[in-house]
């Protein structure tokens, strides 16, 4: 079976691999206060020209999420999203559990809109009885979506401006942003995705690590004592070396964003395959994410030899996703368009 389910199917890059077998032997100081991690911070500094940034590594997407969140936000607030938003739809209610409202926005391709948000905040605050309401504490928004499509800059700019507004923080969940700054153009860079924002990461797990997460502060903002709320939430982890490790290989020479650029090029290919063949696209991404209208008895025909995901039905048809990945090989795309 050739897979197309997600882009966390495989282990890691080989060079990932190799680094963590050659320094297997050497012993060092946990909870990433290692020279591994100081070495991995100081390269993700300077890749955002951030020099002052807080760079913080945790073990996976939802306890970033939920530890971010959580560590921003006082008891009474909640976090503005999108409805496709990750923490709204697909993190098992792990905002709500530790105690804040997702509060859910229109969406657009999966995007958020600018005006809309303004529009939000702007009646919230004109309501009488506000103070019987769950507050906006910050503003969450993913590069990539969930849809596998992005934000131009004048969009981020715009979003930026409202919380800047109403003095909201910015979090960018960049689970896939490797994948996003690759897309098929795109026009923000990750020094200017940073200076937009409060707080983002760059997406381990999904984008050629074994896994984790670096959480970046760009500001040097991190809340106070944002290091024993990581362990709170469970994603400290002891032998932090091991991320250190992962993310100084993915930050050595822009090898994060050269296989996620491969990751790009194989999906484009699929989905122009796809277009060329009549098949009708859910939605327009540019990114390692492709969504397609297929009907049942093509499901049926392609899942004999291929793995994807149906996500919901649209009239008589299945929106499916395919996923390409920093590990995905181009006959495997080849095999995938002959049998379409």
């Amino acid at each position: 079976m050739i897979s197309f389910e997600s882009d966390y199917n495989n282990g890691c890059h080989e060079a990932i691999l190799q680094r963590l077998s050659e320094t297997n032997d050497e012993r060092a100081t946990g909870y990433g206060l290692d020279d591994f991690c100081t070495a991995a911070k100081a390269k993700i500094r300077q890749a955002c020209n951030k020099p002052d940034a807080d760079v913080f590594f945790l073990v996976g997407g939802t306890q970033t999420n939920a530890t971010v969140i959580d560590a921003m936000l006082n008891s009474y607030q909640g976090v503005l999203s999108v409805e496709t938003g990750h923490i709204n739809v697909h993190e098992s209610g792990a905002i709500e559990f530790g105690g804040h409202k997702v509060l859910a926005l229109p969406t657009h391709d999966g995007k958020m809109d600018a005006a809309e948000l303004d529009q939000w905040l702007h009646d919230f605050y004109a309501d009488i009885a506000y103070e019987h309401m769950v507050f906006p504490g910050m503003v969450y928004i993913t590069f990539a979506t969930e849809m596998g499509t992005i934000y131009t800059l004048a969009e981020l700019q715009a979003i930026s401006a409202v919380c800047k507004r109403y003095e909201l923080p910015l979090f960018i969940d960049g689970a896939r942003l490797g994948y996003g700054l690759m897309a098929e153009g795109c026009d923000v860079t990750l020094e200017q995705l940073a200076g937009l924002c409060d707080v983002f990461y760059l997406g381990g797990t999904k984008c050629g690590a074994l896994c984790g997460e670096a959480v970046v502060f760009p500001n040097h903002n991190a809340p106070a004592h944002f290091f024993t709320m990581v362990k709170q939430h469970g994603a400290l982890l002891a032998k932090g070396r091991l991320l250190g490790i992962q993310f100084d290989v993915l930050m050595q020479d822009g090898l994060y964003f050269k296989i996620a650029r491969h990751a790009v090029e194989q999906a484009i290919r699929l989905r122009d395959a796809f277009v060329a063949k009549g098949y009708e696209m859910y939605s327009n991404s540019p990114t390692n994410q492709q969504f397609v209208l297929l009907d049942k008895d093509t499901i049926k025909r392609l899942e004999k030899d291929f793995v994807f995901e149906q996500w919901f039905p649209v009239g008589n048809m299945m929106n499916c996703r395919f996923v390409t990945s920093w590990a995905t090989r181009s006959e495997d795309v080849d095999a995938l368009i002959a049998a379409l």
